[in-house]
Order: structure tokens, then sequence, then C-alpha cells
């Protein structure tokens, strides 16, 4: 009976302790998505390239006037493209999301990237045609033409003044960026 009584116990421990992680649950979350069959050739120089440089220019630190002032104003803003080729009659449409480290946690632009007498107190901030695009967020949806059109996504740069001063150096940084249908 001992024995019994002891392999009960073991039996019912064991219970407890194997269902206690799922009483512990605060939430659900559903992940969905879809597989698609096939996706438009990146192209971000017109020779099927899938790294860019964009050249933002030198810049005066007298052009900024104030936290969340850009550089001569929003006309300054550089302008790059990725094109979309060879898009499968099934997309009909893109949005793209760009990554990187944002400025001091503010995913509304780029830090600098870190190097020898690095520029301080600025950012680069990116939109696209419906405004200012925050990091780790989809941009607004571009509509694509199947077949052996290119499609241009207009995107545009531009470095904000992100602190009360301003010092000179380089002034760089980098973003990845995923498209998704």
């Amino acid at each position: 009976m001992k024995k019994l009584n002891k392999t009960l116990t073991a039996v019912t421990l064991l219970g407890l302790i194997s269902s206690a992680p799922g009483m512990a649950a605060d939430g659900t979350i559903n992940f969905k998505g879809n597989i698609i069959d096939a996706a438009c050739t990146v192209d971000l120089d017109g020779a099927g390239a899938t790294t860019m440089d964009v050249t933002m220019g030198d810049v005066h630190k007298s052009a900024f006037t104030g936290v969340g002032s850009t550089a001569g104003g929003s006309a300054s803003a550089t302008k790059f493209n990725i094109l979309l080729k060879d898009c499968p009659e099934t997309v009909s449409t893109a949005k793209v999301k760009f990554d990187g480290i944002a400025y001091a946690g503010d995913n509304t632009a780029l830090a600098l990237t870190e190097e020898t007498d690095v520029a301080t107190g600025v950012g680069i901030q990116l939109s696209d045609k419906a405004g200012i695009l925050p990091l780790f967020e989809e941009s607004a949806a571009y509509t694509l033409t199947s077949g052996d059109n290119v499609n241009t996504l207009d995107f545009y740069a531009r470095y904000i003044q992100k602190a009360a001063t301003v010092t000179p150096g380089p002034a760089n940084s980098v973003a990845t960026f995923t498209v998704n249908y």
C-alpha cells in the first residue's frame, strides 16, 4: 500500500509540474502569412545589384535650426529607388520595410554608424510617397506591373537634427530592407 501511495503521489506531482507552464500564459499570438510561388527581382542600380550607396552630400551644421529640423528643409531629401523587375502576375502590390539601428531608440531616424569622429546630434530620416517612414514598419503600397516591366519604388533620405547640438564629422548609416508582397 505504501508503494502504491508513493507511486500515486509521484504521478500526481508529475502531472502538476508538467501543467504549470500552461497555466502561466498571459496571452496568445497567432502568426499568419502566406508562402507565394514567386517574387519580383530586386534591382538597385539597373544592373541587378542588391547593395546601393545613397550619396547624401556635405551638409553644413548651420543648416540645422533646432531639434526636428532637416538640412535645407523638405526639398533637401535625397531620392533613391528600389527597382522590382520580372514580377509574376500573382503579385500586384509591394510594401518595403527598412530595418536598422534607430537613433537613441527613436524609430523615425537611423542612427549614424559609429566611427572615428562621427557627427553627433543628427540621424537619417526615410520617407516614401506617403510621408515619413519609420524603421521596422511597412511603406505605403506600391502598385506593380507584371512581366518585363520595371517597377520603380521611390524613397527619400535626409538628415534630421535629433539633439540640441550638432557636431561635424562622418554622417553615414546602414539599413537593410525587405520587400513584402
